[in-house]
């Protein structure tokens, strides 16, 4: 063996070794790449099951056409809520009530003071002053939260109740 290697002076037996570490290193990278494979070659199978190449370009196109369905009904959706919305601003949607005896001793606790606001704080408070003669009822317009008639304590206590929206309290009122 004292041929070509031996002019070169490199021991066979140190190639040899280098030879046999590269071959077990690419046994290593053969084995690793196959695992990736089969796990590739799993993924494949599972999505593209029971289709061909036409089926899942059809089955992609509809999937696309489903979003742009939902998209539309989700903006259809924004604009019925904002009308909603709009109309909901000149409902009544906050209420208040004070009860309390208008002709102190004579009539009771069955008087009462009811506010009703929409959003913007504008609606009506109706007064209804019980006696024993008889009930009166006053009605006074509330625009953005004032009436342009005087209110008496009692309305005024209502009308504060129903637009800071604290909770009902039908307590008697002292005074």
């Amino acid at each position: 063996m004292n041929g070509i290697l031996g002019s070169m002076g490199i021991d066979p037996f140190y190639l040899f070794l280098v030879v046999f570490i590269l071959q077990i290193a690419l046994i290593v990278l053969y084995v690793m790449l196959n695992n990736r494979y089969r796990r590739l070659q799993r993924s494949y199978s599972t999505f593209m099951r029971g289709k061909s190449g036409k089926n899942l370009e059809k089955s992609i196109f509809k999937k696309f056409e489903e979003l742009e369905e939902i998209s539309d009904l989700v903006k259809k959706n924004e604009k019925d809520i904002q009308d909603v919305r709009k109309k909901m601003e000149g409902h009544y949607q906050k209420a208040g009530i004070v009860r309390y005896d208008a002709f102190h001793e004579m009539g009771g606790n069955l008087s009462f003071a009811l506010t009703m606001l929409d959003e913007n704080n504008n609606g009506w408070i109706f007064n209804a002053m019980h006696s024993r003669e008889g009930c009166y009822t006053y009605i006074k317009e509330i625009v953005k939260g004032e009436s342009y008639i005087e209110l008496s304590e009692e309305e005024k206590q209502c009308l504060e109740k129903t637009i800071y929206q604290e909770e009902y309290d039908i307590k008697d009122m002292k005074k």
